[in-house]
């Protein structure tokens, strides 16, 4: 059985404020975003992984690269496009608000029908491509390391799209299921590479804090 260890990134400044950042926009992480990287390592410290996974956006590597000292990690790490955050086009660096104000449809696909929402009216990746380069790789991996645990460092929008790929369930389940905090665990499990089951949700325990609500950013 493969383990997949999901954890998405350090709160930003565009979290907290509430700004799409997509795959091209990229904000500081906030100073209390490096207490919470520490706090993912020490729980994640006893796992053994055979290998770590990140997206090469910077507010992924940096959380990565905390949270693998904390652990003492010294396994192989590798940056991988493929998980990386969806591309957004022009919502990137927009305010939420400001975006569901210009583009009153594509916002609403994104919200409440997500079967639409393939980016085309802002530039953006869009659902189905996001999704499908996810499922992929994680498949590929589960392949490659049918017996181990995978440790996956990633992005809200492509964690939720992708897990749901994975999980194969109805693009508006995301929805249903809720979204993944700043520096949150999410285990999937897998024992043939092709079915997918959820172990633990978004799980912030470990972080002893109330969370903002940037779930759906």
């Amino acid at each position: 059985m493969t383990k997949f260890y999901f954890v998405r990134h350090g709160q930003t400044e565009w979290n907290l404020e509430r700004r799409f950042q997509g795959g091209n926009g990229d904000s500081e992480l906030l100073p209390s975003s490096y207490d919470d990287m520490i706090k993912v390592g020490e729980y994640l410290k006893d796992v053994s992984f055979a290998h770590v996974f990140a997206s090469p956006l910077r507010r992924a590597r940096i959380t990565a690269k905390n949270i693998l000292r904390t652990m003492k990690y010294r396994g192989h790490a590798s940056l991988r496009s493929n998980i990386a955050e969806v591309g957004l086009g022009q919502w990137e660096g927009e305010l939420v608000a400001n975006v569901k104000q210009k583009y009153a449809t594509a916002y609403y696909n994104y919200r409440e029908n997500l079967d639409e929402f393939e980016g085309q009216e802002f530039d953006g990746e869009g659902y189905t491509k996001a999704e499908k380069r996810f499922v992929r790789f994680i498949k590929n991996l589960a392949e490659k390391y049918p017996d181990d645990n995978i440790l996956i460092i990633s992005h809200g929008m492509a964690l939720s799209f992708g897990i749901n790929g994975l999980l194969q369930t109805p693009r508006m389940a995301i929805r249903e299921r809720g979204g993944l905090s700043n520096t949150s665990t999410t285990i999937l499990s897998t024992e043939d590479g092709q079915t997918f089951k959820v172990v633990d949700w978004n799980n912030t325990s470990y972080l002893n804090k109330a969370q903002n609500d940037t779930t759906t950013i």
